[in-house]
């Protein structure tokens, strides 16, 4: 089980210094965000600083590029990377897809899992295979020789999917080489939804499950006493009550036995009540969302949450810790190569 670091909103140069970092102080990969800037950009950045480094993005919008320009990107990401690149792409919300890019949003699921199979059909014209896609929300047909990039030495990269509800982790068991799990995950919610939905999607296209990676967010709080633990204990109350406040989302409270946690949240959003809404995450509640430890016990903690179960954990809060204290952060990538040794053998 590798141990990446997630981070997005950086310079391009920035990125590079942040990419050096991560591959220093041990940990496996970077994971990419895309919002103010773009995901694609800075995993350029990272891999000229750290060609060592795994990369994906995740999530990058899918909707508002065609199909051919993302995989045209991927392409070349997974060639400058030697390989190391992942594909991680989403659906957004309507209002950014709709409002922001100006671009078609429904049918999302059914989009995006198109959308997965036409960037491979892409792939296999830039290896020369015959080039013709015919989907529901796309079709292409032209690809002249002179505007293929043409065949690469390594890999097709792989192509993941951020996935929450058992639709999507169904669609991803299908199609995708991976899913982004949401950061809001609980123990219950990883091994009753995600693990059982991408399974069943596998199953239905007649493949293992093990063929798709789990790439998993961690809220982790780390620290030897309560006051070191606080800070990071309340970034990750704010993160779940402003990720709770999604619809979508209320079934994994749920399922933890916390019914209306989404309804209040969102009372307390339309009251203008930030502080009301992350007050609703009490104790009991937030702690199925993080992973709590002293130092020499986050390792273990790691492993006991997400081992058999993720491929790729990404510590939400890793970028963070490195702005706020490097050695804090060299320490983390301590436990990451702990980890990894551990669940290799």
């Amino acid at each position: 089980m590798k141990v990446d670091v997630m981070t997005g909103g950086r310079s391009l140069r920035s990125m590079q210094h942040f990419a050096t970092a991560t591959k220093r102080a041990g940990f496996s990969g970077l994971v990419l965000t895309e919002t103010g800037r773009t995901a694609y950009l800075s995993c350029v950045a990272a891999t000229m600083a750290e060609p060592e480094l795994d990369l994906a993005t995740g999530v990058a919008v899918a909707f508002p590029r065609s199909p051919m320009i993302t995989a045209s990107t991927a392409w070349e990401l997974a060639e400058a990377t030697g390989g190391r690149f992942r594909l991680g792409l989403g659906t957004q919300v309507r209002a950014h897809i709709e409002r922001r890019y100006g671009t078609a949003f429904d049918p999302p699921g059914p989009r995006l899992e198109e959308y997965v199979r036409a960037v491979r059909a892409c792939f296999a014209g830039f290896r020369g295979e015959p080039f013709a896609f015919d989907g529901r929300f796309t079709q292409m047909s032209l690809l002249p020789k002179a505007w293929s990039p043409g065949a690469i030495s390594v890999d097709d990269p792989p192509v993941d999917v951020a996935a929450v509800g058992p639709w999507m982790l169904r669609m991803a068991g299908r199609v995708a080489d991976g899913v982004h799990v949401h950061p809001i995950n609980t123990d219950v919610y990883l091994r009753d939804t995600v693990v059982s939905g991408v399974a069943a999607g596998a199953q239905e296209a007649g493949r293992s499950s093990s063929a798709v990676q789990l790439i998993v967010p961690s809220f982790t709080v780390v620290g030897d006493t309560a006051e070191e633990r606080a800070p990071w204990r309340e970034m990750a109350r704010q993160q779940v009550s402003f990720y709770g406040s999604t619809p979508n989302y209320s079934f994994i409270f749920e399922q933890i036995g916390f019914p209306d946690t989404t309804a209040r949240i969102r009372a307390c959003q339309k009251a203008g009540d930030i502080a009301g809404m992350a007050a609703v995450i009490t104790d009991e509640v937030l702690d199925h969302f993080v992973v709590s430890a002293p130092w020499d016990g986050l390792a273990d903690a790691l492993v006991a949450r997400y081992g058999g179960v993720a491929t790729r954990v990404v510590l939400y809060y890793g970028a963070a810790m490195h702005d706020r204290d490097t050695r804090d952060f060299e320490r983390l990538g301590e436990v990451a190569r702990d980890v990894l040794a551990r669940t290799e053998k």
